[in-house]
């Protein structure tokens, strides 16, 4: 039995429908994958900060009131403990508001790196881009009425 394009577009989107009535609510799977990102950031800025370090400009260190490993030390804290909060749906708000800025500041900090040294960090501008976004989607969600 020979298959017509429509007809496999059709399965296709059969299947798909059927996978998604039994996936998360979108807003669910926007929040526990910003809270396991932020989770993972924080344990390996924990586990490698120096690695982290490394997006630090050297015009931009002076101005931290720590060095720039310490800096991410103490981000990588805060990343999990927002991370969590988000994961098991507590202080949901809050927590987004903290990622969104946060993500928000590092992606004009990066836009700022991008123009000023020949592109560098672009990709992981490009990237922090879409985390902002998802960051401020979890925290529209978590501030809109819950309707009854």
């Amino acid at each position: 039995m020979s298959m017509t394009p429509e007809s496999v577009r059709a399965r296709l989107r059969d299947r798909g429908q059927a996978y998604a009535r039994h996936a998360p609510a979108p807003d669910t799977l926007a929040r526990v994958s910003l809270g396991l990102m932020l989770l993972l950031a924080g344990f390996h800025k924990l586990l490698a900060p120096a690695a982290w370090a490394l997006y630090v400009t050297d015009w931009l260190a002076p101005f931290l009131v720590v060095t720039p490993t310490q800096f991410m030390l103490i981000n990588g804290y805060l990343e999990i403990a927002f991370g969590l909060a988000l994961v098991v749906n507590r202080y949901t708000a809050f927590a987004a508001f903290v990622a969104a800025v946060s993500l928000t500041a590092t992606v004009g900090y990066l836009a700022l790196v991008v123009l000023l040294e020949n592109g560098r960090y672009g990709d992981v501008l490009v990237r922090d881009v879409g985390l902002a976004g998802l960051a401020w989607a979890v925290l529209l969600d978590a501030l809109r009425p819950v309707s009854r």
